[in-house]
């Protein structure tokens, strides 16, 4: 059951980390797990390699050495940051909050209309699953760094404009 990397056959897979289809012939990470749904069957969740590193550092640090990958240095400082600091693995992009009704997972303050807030994706029985938000003044204490601006960006499903990123990095000062 050893985990993979590899080009991928067809445009069809879709990346667990981001949601984006794997273009053919683009290199994927395939980590291989139990699957929950069969009796000793495996099943292999796919990654972009940049996704895999910001999501899943443990599972892909196990093959990166023995790969080429063009982009490796890259890819081991931000797996080195997702070991050292386990929470920033959860962080699943950034968005405005459409009402105040949820609860920061650190200060366990609302989080007030409008402001911006990370949600939190959890990783268990092979799914990535909502866990909540926290503020962006509060994420350098519930993450345990500050280096978050390319996780947020990387994930995010919407395009931030240069003003959005500005205010962003501010709130989370």
């Amino acid at each position: 059951m050893a985990h993979t990397i590899e080009p991928a056959t067809s445009g069809r897979a879709k990346c667990r980390g981001c949601g984006r289809n794997i273009k053919k012939d683009e290199l994927r990470f395939g980590e291989r797990l139990p699957n929950p749904f069969a009796d000793g069957g495996d099943m292999t969740l796919w990654f972009h390699p940049l996704c895999a590193a910001f999501k899943r550092p443990e599972a892909l640090v196990e093959v990166i050495g023995e790969s080429s990958l063009p982009s490796k240095d890259q890819l081991e400082q931000i797996i080195e940051v997702g070991i050292a600091h386990r929470r920033v693995v959860r962080v699943d992009g950034i968005q405005r909050a459409p009402s105040a009704r949820a609860r920061c997972r650190q200060c366990r303050e609302p989080i007030v209309k409008d402001d911006w807030r990370i949600p939190l994706a959890f990783f268990e029985d092979g799914m990535f699953n909502a866990s909540g938000y926290v503020h962006t003044g509060c994420a350098t204490d519930y993450f345990g760094t500050a280096e978050l601006i390319d996780r947020i960006v990387h994930f995010n499903a919407e395009v931030l404009s240069d003003e959005d990123l500005v205010e962003i990095r501010q709130s989370l000062q």
